[in-house]
């Protein structure tokens, strides 16, 4: 009895992976077809549970073939309106069909395979409309004034923006903290070759730039890190700043000077004094390294500096476990350590390592950082703001809503920039100015298109007076979270478009350049 009660139970269960077979073209097809069967086998199920042992009449039998035929109609049905629920779900009306429809199966216990059908459907049409965004797109950048001049759905432009930009930002943030720990473990590699050598402490590495401030211009980026420099026992760095140059952008140099560790000497006995040792075991020993071999004329030098650095690298990496898995090219750089990191299936990756020298408690170095216009000597180093900008983004992120757009704008921006005068750090600058006016609560993406217009806006006046202050001088909106030198805080705001004031075909220039800008930025939106 029980054998003839599964056999003709199954009969309708075997049918219908043979119908299924039919629509195995299209995966849409596929889950929507599963989905509705599994509803219409519940609701043929649930009512009339079987049980084992029981006699099938032919009342039943009946049933069961009309609910058999009615699959095969339904599958049939959906095969034939394929390309209408294509249209639908492009208009978003398939799933409102879909949500009255579980509505009405909801009493009979179809809520499972309503659900999973639900969620197929949903996670299909995101990605169509992800897709279709990317065409629209297309079309408007070749579109007509006609077309540009149609109403914009703020919503529509702000989530195609969001999904344009914030996958690469995602990928780029995971990679800047494989580059920040790869590098990590490449300076105590290096500290442990130069244990035993009175020569330079490299401190913990700091990410900065565009990568790690969260947003990069171009796709082929160069993670640029900078590594603090302390001086070894029984010597000492005196910063001495030039009074010609302009704040940040001031040169200078490090002198480096003898200390007495006689009294570290006699306790400890780890070390020796270079200041109090006599002259002829000085020449036995080679004398104090550092002054010997990386400066000149006491003063600590950029060159000699980056060759050392590169040597050891060489030597370092052969330490690392991942010198087995990828090939490490250290690039010619006079001023810093350009590495060009391959893997075996050919991707590479740029990394460039500064050096800086901190001032004070403050987090504004004396970098080797090379200088646009040329520095005069090898011992020469630059003023630089990176890390300052770089806490200035990262407490921003802290503060502000989890979608906030504010990188998306620099990203987008940085793009349009392209071919034109204004430099990405002049919108890095507007952007970080605009950050403590307007309240970061007001950075949702929904206020993206209203942002743009606010950057836009704050440019148009900027060029018009003439005028775009420098954050982090004299500025009293800093966040106290960005440690400045007490010369930062007190100095007086510093005009980044000086020249426009100085010369008017300049300025004419970058009227043209902020046209061209608006229209880019028109025939995207």
């Amino acid at each position: 009895m029980a054998s003839k009660v599964c056999g003709k139970c199954c009969a309708p269960k075997h049918a219908l992976p043979a119908s299924r077979s039919k629509l195995k073209r299209s995966l849409f097809v596929e889950a929507m077809a599963g989905g509705i069967v599994l509803i219409l086998a519940v609701l043929g199920i649930v009512p009339h549970p079987l049980k084992v042992g029981d006699q099938i009449d032919l009342a039943t039998q009946q049933r069961m073939q009309q609910r058999e035929e009615q699959l095969r109609q339904e599958m049939i049905r959906l095969q034939q309106e394929f390309d209408k629920m294509t249209q639908e779900l492009q208009s978003g009306l398939f799933l409102k069909n879909m949500l009255l429809a579980m509505w009405e199966v909801w009493p009979f216990g179809a809520l499972p395979g309503a659900l999973v059908l639900l969620f197929e459907l949903f996670w299909m049409a995101t990605e169509v409309d992800f897709d279709e965004s990317e065409s629209s797109s297309d079309e408007s950048s070749s579109s007509s004034e006609e077309e540009e001049e149609a109403p914009v759905n703020e919503w529509d432009v702000g989530r195609f923006l969001m999904q344009q930009m914030q996958v690469p930002v995602l990928h780029l943030a995971k990679r800047c903290k494989v580059v920040e720990a790869l590098v990590g473990d490449l300076l105590h590699a290096c500290h442990l070759i130069t244990l035993n050598t009175p020569l330079l402490r490299l401190e913990q590495c700091i990410g900065v730039g565009s990568a790690f401030e969260g947003w990069s211009s171009h796709w082929d980026t160069v993670y640029s890190l900078l590594v603090p420099l302390k001086p070894p026992t029984g010597h000492c760095f005196h910063l001495e700043l030039g009074a010609g140059g302009e704040l940040p952008a001031r040169h200078g140099r490090v002198r480096v000077e003898l200390e007495c560790v006689c009294l570290r000497q006699q306790l400890l006995g780890d070390v020796r004094c270079f200041l109090h040792r006599p002259e002829a075991e000085l020449g036995r020993n080679q004398g104090p390294c550092l002054l010997q071999y990386l400066c000149s004329h006491s003063y600590l030098d950029v060159e000699k500096t980056a060759c050392w650095f590169q040597l050891t690298v060489m030597n370092a990496w052969l330490l690392l476990p991942a010198s087995h898995r990828c090939r490490l090219t250290v690039l010619p750089s006079s001023r810093s350590c350009k590495l060009r990191l391959e893997k075996v299936s050919g991707r590479s990756l740029s990394i460039e390592i500064l050096f800086g020298v901190q001032q004070g408690d403050s987090r504004v170095f004396l970098t080797s950082q090379q200088a646009r216009a040329g520095l005069p000597s090898s011992t020469t180093w630059l003023e630089s703001c990176a890390v300052p900008e770089m806490l200035f983004f990262r407490f921003v992120a802290r503060q502000a809503p989890q979608d906030s757009c504010h990188l998306t704008c620099l990203n987008l921006f940085a793009r349009l920039l392209e071919g034109t005068g204004f430099s990405t750090y002049c919108l890095k600058t507007v952007l970080m100015h605009l950050l403590t006016v307007i309240p970061l609560s007001r950075w949702h993406r929904g206020h993206l298109l209203e942002r743009v217009d606010g950057i836009l806006q704050y440019l148009q006046r900027c060029l018009e007076d003439k005028q775009l202050h420098h954050f982090l001088l004299g500025n009293e909106r800093v966040p106290r979270e960005v440690p400045l030198p007490v010369a930062f805080q007190t100095a007086s705001p510093l005009n980044l478009f000086q020249r426009l004031a100085q010369e008017p075909d300049a300025h004419a220039q970058a009227l043209r350049d902020f046209r061209r800008l608006q229209v880019r930025l028109r025939s995207l939106l």
